[in-house]
């Protein structure tokens, strides 16, 4: 059938009396100019590298017809509307959204399409669109296929095809679904982002033997720590990242745990399949990893925190000069570490005038104390005088510079690098009745500089 025409719609129709679509002669004799812009559309990317494709088709089909109706002052818009690769079924296309904002900028008189499909295959987005058509007086036309939305019997004719045209998208859906469901069952790869350690080779997962090899070191990382968090917090400082370039965050590293590519299965909707791509952690290894995310995350934080080192075991001693161990109780599933008094388990409480304190509070204090004395001028000089020992060239300004590093760097170590840290320094904590006495090493000081000033040379050199 020939498509019709761009039908002129007179003001009673709708309400209005201007006469901006009028396909002939106005009453003054001249010929409406009317800008005509071409949409096409491609669901899937094939063939679009072609030098002539399925939008070049539709789009010199629309110009010869446009041309076809010079007569009537229809003219072709300069800007080309192509959504490539793009399904029907949605309106979040890049070149429809610019066509909708030239339409409202008035800028578009009609809007040509090969087919009603291109435009959309859902009957509600298709309805909204026209909505907004009407709204600012731009007219549709399908070239191929007639139909008169003016009246009754056309807009029934055009939902019809449409009601066709999303039973087809459905079909297609549902195809491609049964299809993807049917390759995963046989272990095939079917697209989509490659998880680290892999890279895409002929539409198969090929092992990246680098990446491969950090995928095996997080997997072994986690089973030492048991604990997402910290080894999160390990990958996030170390700045690791996938290869998309997403920072390995605890949410990313849950992902990367429980991926069942890994040990070579292939996943659909919860069911795993026998893969036919090679697996880069062995079941053991995934086992072990399994065994440790089984338990609560509740319950492995607070393995965690019993086994996390006291960092002042071994230094802090009592008013009577006795050590005061490590300890730790729960109650209501609460952990409660404390320094305990070696005088008060072995004789009663009353033998000691400080019997317990919490740990937390004393580590907080000794620690602050730490990081004060760090930046006073008596122990920078000290430090300084000390290191000059075996580094003749040593200016005090690099021992000052690397000893105040020490404030920043603090919170950003683990527990078991702090623990080292204060063992470096700390030669005794005396606990008073009413404070602490702390004495320092001098050549843990020295040799804590030496590191603050390797780490910065590395740091000068990354960047």
């Amino acid at each position: 059938m020939t498509p019709p025409r761009a039908k002129h719609r007179k003001g009673s129709d709708r309400g209005r009396s201007d006469d901006r679509h009028s396909s002939g002669a106005n009453p003054t004799g001249v010929t409406r100019k009317l800008r005509c812009a071409v949409y096409t559309r491609k669901s899937s990317e094939e063939g679009l590298d072609m030098e002539f494709n399925s939008l070049d088709a539709q789009r010199e089909a629309c110009q010869a017809y446009i041309a076809s109706q010079r007569g009537e002052g229809w003219l072709l818009v300069d800007d080309r509307y192509d959504d490539g690769g793009v399904s029907g079924g949605t309106l979040d296309r890049p070149a429809l959204k610019r066509l909708m904002a030239d339409i409202e900028a008035g800028n578009v008189d009609i809007v040509v399409v090969y087919k009603v499909d291109r435009l959309s295959r859902s009957l509600l987005d298709f309805h909204k669109l026209i909505e907004q058509f009407e709204r600012h007086q731009t007219t549709f036309v399908s070239i191929t296929q007639s139909f008169n939305t003016t009246d009754a019997m056309g807009r029934m004719h055009l939902n019809i095809m449409l009601t066709f045209a999303q039973y087809e998208r459905e079909v297609i859906g549902e195809r491609i679904r049964d299809k993807v469901a049917a390759s995963r069952k046989k272990g095939i790869w079917m697209g989509g982002w490659a998880p680290l350690g892999y890279q895409v080779r002929d539409r198969k997962l090929i092992i990246h033997e680098i990446d491969a090899e950090r995928v095996r070191g997080i997997f072994k990382r986690f089973v030492q720590l048991k604990s997402a968090t910290l080894l999160a917090r390990e990958l996030v400082i170390a700045r690791a990242t996938n290869r998309y370039g997403h920072l390995l965050d605890k949410g990313v590293l849950y992902r990367l745990l429980n991926n069942r590519v890994y040990i070579g299965e292939a996943v659909h909707k919860g069911v795993s399949y026998p893969g036919e791509h090679e697996a880069i952690i062995d079941r053991k290894l995934w086992d072990q990893a399994h065994a440790i995310l089984i338990e609560s995350p509740r319950k492995r934080a607070a393995n965690t925190r019993t086994q996390t080192p006291a960092l002042l075991k071994g230094l802090l001693f009592g008013p009577d000069g006795a050590a005061m161990s490590p300890t730790h109780t729960r109650k209501r599933g609460r952990l409660y570490r404390y320094y305990i008094s070696q005088t008060a388990m072995k004789r009663g409480r009353e033998a000691c005038a400080v019997r317990q304190v919490p740990a937390a509070e004393i580590e907080r204090v000794v620690i602050d104390q730490i990081r004060a004395l760090l930046q006073t001028p008596e122990i920078i000089v000290q430090t300084w005088r000390a290191a000059r020992k075996t580094d003749k060239g040593l200016a005090e300004n690099d021992v000052r510079a690397a000893l105040l590093e020490f404030e920043p760097l603090w919170n950003e170590l683990f527990r078991a690098e702090q623990a080292r840290i204060v063992e470096l320094l700390v030669e005794r904590v005396d606990l008073q009745p009413d404070g602490i006495d702390l004495r320092l090493h001098v050549e843990g000081l020295t040799s804590l500089c030496s590191e603050l000033r390797g780490a910065a040379g590395e740091h000068q050199e990354a960047a």
